[in-house]
């Protein structure tokens, strides 16, 4: 199937839900997947992005991973939604990227930054259980880079975790199912991350320690 061909098929269906245009997948309706790739493929190039920082890479993952979907479809049992299912084949696409390249590709966040996607958009007042010290917001594009180091510096797991609860809004159940952990990992791996990052961000001077903040309830 062309691309355009592919676009054109997922505006037609553009109002399907995930289950249904598996099903017309399934049927032998192979223009249905393009409603799937146009769905999810912005979404899942932003995570190989930020997993491998090289824009080159992260295509190639998104791309392997869809092909890899594609042809597994048939074995998609439905036990967790399409996009969970499809976001733990591009994550394991991209650490087997990572495993073959060793360089040390950066770049960074997409939008400047976990905050927000415009340079000028007010910084929100905590990321990851982070409280921001007032002054904060006269920096903002400093504060931003900080925030990106202060994540980086982070072990992958806690990294990828944290990235996956704060950026992508996932749920916890979420997280352990792409992750392939068990869910008390996950909130291991976020309570290590927080107060890792919040120390970090204390002891740059940008950020406010909260100890009434123990940690959300697992969702």
């Amino acid at each position: 199937m062309q691309q355009g061909d592919a676009t054109i098929a997922a505006a037609d269906l553009g109002g399907t839900s995930d289950e249904e245009a598996i099903r017309r997948v399934l049927a032998g309706d192979r223009d249905a997947f393009a409603v799937l790739v146009e769905r999810y493929q912005g979404r899942t190039f932003r995570l190989a992005l930020r997993v491998l920082r090289d824009e080159e890479s992260a295509r190639d993952a998104v791309q392997d991973a869809l092909l890899k979907a594609y042809s597994a479809l048939p074995r998609f049992r439905g036990r967790s939604s399409f996009y969970t299912w499809l976001y733990r084949l591009v994550m394991n696409q991209c650490l087997d990227l990572k495993r073959r390249d060793k360089s040390d590709h950066h770049v960074e966040w997409e939008d400047g930054g976990p905050g927000g996607s415009d340079a000028n958009m007010p910084l929100p007042p905590e990321v990851g259980g982070v409280r921001f010290a007032p002054a904060a917001s006269l920096m903002r594009q400093e504060l931003r880079q900080r925030i990106a180091e202060a994540i980086e510096r982070l072990p992958d797991g806690p990294r990828e975790t944290l990235i996956l609860r704060e950026v992508d809004g996932l749920s916890y159940a979420e997280i352990a199912e792409a992750q392939d952990i068990p869910k008390g990992t996950v909130m291991s791996r976020l309570h290590y991350a927080r107060k890792q990052l919040q120390t970090d961000l204390i002891e740059m001077g940008v950020a406010t320690r909260d100890d009434e903040r123990v940690g959300e309830q697992p969702k």
